[in-house]
């Protein structure tokens, strides 16, 4: 990864901290079909990163995977990746 998209990469996270669930559009998006995944949408010139992440407990922020995009459409085994981490995640919270 560029420093450049780094660097992006931390400004999105710093946004997701300051802005939680109300960000939107183009920084953030719910993923549908995806049991409450949503992706940070990162763009350096034509580099596209998307990282998926989830609320717990309405307080945490848990980012589980992310990836160098190479199409338009998202990667749909990226998406069960993340669900897979997701669902990981919150069996081990319930122990």
């Amino acid at each position: 990864m560029s420093p450049k998209m780094k660097a992006k990469v931390y400004r999105g996270i710093d946004l997701l901290k300051l802005f939680g669930f109300q960000l939107t559009e183009p920084h953030s998006k719910t993923l549908k079909n995806a049991d409450g995944l949503k992706e940070l949408r990162i763009k350096v010139a034509i580099d596209i990163c998307r990282i998926f992440y989830f609320y717990y407990k309405d307080r945490v922020y848990v980012c589980t995977s992310g990836y160098i995009k190479k199409t338009d459409k998202t990667d749909e085994m990226e998406i069960q990746k993340a669900l897979k981490i997701r669902g990981g995640f919150i069996k081990e919270q319930k122990k």
